[in-house]
């Protein structure tokens, strides 16, 4: 029983460790210069996200993301939710795929169809979101008119192609990370559950 106590209290102490981590790597972003939408910037904070729910399961990721976007709200005092909410959402389509996909196909074989799936995922499902919610909050919240031109506008050329290339990035990092991480990663995992 103490054990068992123990283990929840290192997984807890795990997972904040890894929010903060996220945190850090979410104030590192930098915009791709090429895009219309300099609003839209690559950070890699989802990457602790996905080590949590490898180790742990799906949750663990999903308390990641939440506790990171959590944290940088109080950090930034940011009065605008929008964003946080859509990068919680956006963290959410790639840690999910890529964390049930390797818990039933194991190794790097699983890793790979779970980074390409969530990025798929990642890029169609932002770009609906952004069509039909996102950007309308936004022309509401900062008072802007947005036809539906400039909507179909910024999802082709900024949302869609901005979150494949997020994707691939992160998978860019990930892969040799999950490489030297991988017998850490089993030897957590075993520990754990």
């Amino acid at each position: 029983m103490q054990k068992k106590k123990r283990n929840q209290l290192l997984k807890l102490i795990i997972i904040a460790l890894l929010s903060t981590i996220s945190l850090v790597l979410f104030f590192l972003n930098f915009p791709l210069p090429f895009l219309p939408t300099p609003y839209l910037k690559v950070d890699f904070s989802d990457v602790p996200a996905l080590i949590a729910s490898l180790i742990f399961s799906p949750m663990a990721g999903v308390l990641v993301v939440g506790f990171k976007n959590l944290l940088y709200l109080a950090v930034s005092g940011s009065g605008e939710p929008i964003g946080v909410l859509s990068n919680f959402v956006a963290g959410l389509m790639i840690v999910l795929p890529v964390s049930l996909i390797y818990h039933r196909i194991k190794g790097l074989k699983g890793l790979i169809s779970g980074l390409a799936t969530g990025t798929v995922i990642m890029a169609v499902g932002m770009s609906v979101l952004n069509y039909y919610l996102i950007l309308p909050a936004y022309g509401w919240f900062m008072g802007w008119e947005m036809s539906e031109q400039m909507k179909w506008i910024a999802v082709i050329g900024g949302v869609l192609p901005f979150n494949i290339i997020k994707g691939i990035f992160i998978g860019i990092l990930f892969i040799p990370l999950f490489n030297k991480l991988q017998s850490w990663i089993q030897q957590q995992r075993t520990r754990f559950i």
